[in-house]
């Protein structure tokens, strides 16, 4: 089994959130097969905590959102509503032997569900 992990030094960040090179990799080939649109980060009321991320592949960044412009390949916007839930939360993608999952690494975070779906917020 082959485990990739976060790598302080392997960053892009941006006002919102940190991406690994791992999770840029990962958004690039999903935009990829839909070019000129760009990944979106926002969250909604879920689970038993509270809220749960929610990622999108859409033609246009909406109003109002935080726009990182990752790579030429990639642009990744933040609702609004979700910046302050979502604040300095660093993004990675992991493989766990044939698996992949973006793992939240949120310091926000004072609460999560024991099922992972969802997460509070102080």
């Amino acid at each position: 089994m082959q485990v990739e992990t976060f790598t302080p030094s392997k960053t892009v960040s941006g006002d919102a959130v940190q991406l690994t090179d791992a999770a840029i990799r990962h958004f690039e080939s999903k935009v990829a097969k839909t070019p000129g649109h760009v990944v979106r980060l926002s969250t909604k009321t879920s689970g038993c905590t509270g809220y749960a991320y929610v990622l999108d592949i859409v033609a246009q960044a909406t109003a109002g959102d935080t726009e990182l412009h990752v790579s030429e390949q990639l642009t990744f916007c933040i609702a609004a509503d979700a910046l302050p839930l979502v604040r300095n939360t660093e993004i990675d993608y992991v493989k766990e032997g044939l698996n992949g999952v973006l793992k939240f690494n949120n310091p926000n975070v004072v609460a999560e569900c024991g099922c992972g779906e969802s997460f509070n917020v102080s």
